[in-house]
């Protein structure tokens, strides 16, 4: 059973699919539902995918698909297309994906809730290696808000990048990279991977039988092999912040 916004919202997103086939806008899904900040439709768009109504396309800032409908609304196109201006390569091609330019100044919380600004802190917890691994640094005193339509389902966090192995990745000293927990990831997925307990770094994933390559994004950087029991995934990436 959907609330009266909800079936307001996802209306109003399979009647802009119809229309332009592409997604409206956080600010588009405020207005036309008279809600105060983007906030509330964040959680209504999380209300609608955990009941299977919606789907968030990975790797694109503005890109929902409409899975089903109320029984009294009429049939949704099946997917949308994100803003040309919108688009960008995946990191697997030798990009970031979800890169946000701008000035993101960290605040002061390390929980995770949604700000005045209409953003999301999560917690920083310091700086990753893109080329010596280096223990990550857990300062849960540190946070930085980020914008809800970056994130996905389930717990995030974020880290500092030091070092240059991911640059032709599109990953650069000093960029803020957005993680997802998880424990598993696909092959050519860029996660966080922790060495024997010890060391931390951010590369892209590969398996090659029993082994596991930590490769990196720079010809001058070198992969390194290890046995299954010696690295531990603790997220990907989902996203990358810069500061100019």
């Amino acid at each position: 059973m959907l609330t009266r916004k909800q079936r307001e919202l996802l209306q109003f997103i399979q009647e802009r699919l119809a229309d332009t086939g592409i997604s409206p806008s956080f600010d588009e899904m405020k207005e036309a539902l008279g809600l105060k900040s983007k906030s509330g439709v964040h959680r209504l768009i999380t209300g609608l995918e955990e009941r299977g109504f919606i789907r968030r396309l990975p790797h694109r800032a503005r890109a929902l698909e409409i899975m089903r409908l109320a029984e009294d609304q009429r049939k949704a196109p099946v997917a949308a297309k994100p803003a040309k201006e919108e688009r960008v390569k995946d990191d697997r091609r030798g990009f970031a994906p979800n890169v946000i330019h701008g000035d993101f100044t960290p605040s002061i919380s390390g929980a995770v809730v949604a700000s005045a600004s209409q953003t999301v802190q999560l917690p920083l917890y310091g700086k990753i290696a893109a080329g010596t691994p280096i223990e990550a640094l857990r300062d849960n005193a540190a946070g930085i808000d980020v914008p809800p339509a970056l994130l996905g389902r389930g717990e995030h966090y974020a880290l500092t990048v030091e070092g240059d192995s991911m640059v032709d990745a599109g990953i650069q000293d000093g960029d803020t990279v957005v993680i997802e927990r998880c424990e598993t990831a696909e092959n050519g997925t860029i996660v966080v991977a922790l060495i024997d307990n010890n060391e931390v770094t951010l590369k892209r994933l590969r398996r090659k039988g029993d082994s596991i390559a930590l490769e990196p994004a720079n010809q001058a950087h070198k992969t390194r092999i290890f046995g299954p029991d010696r690295v531990r995934i603790q997220g990907r990436l989902i996203g990358l912040m810069r500061r100019y």
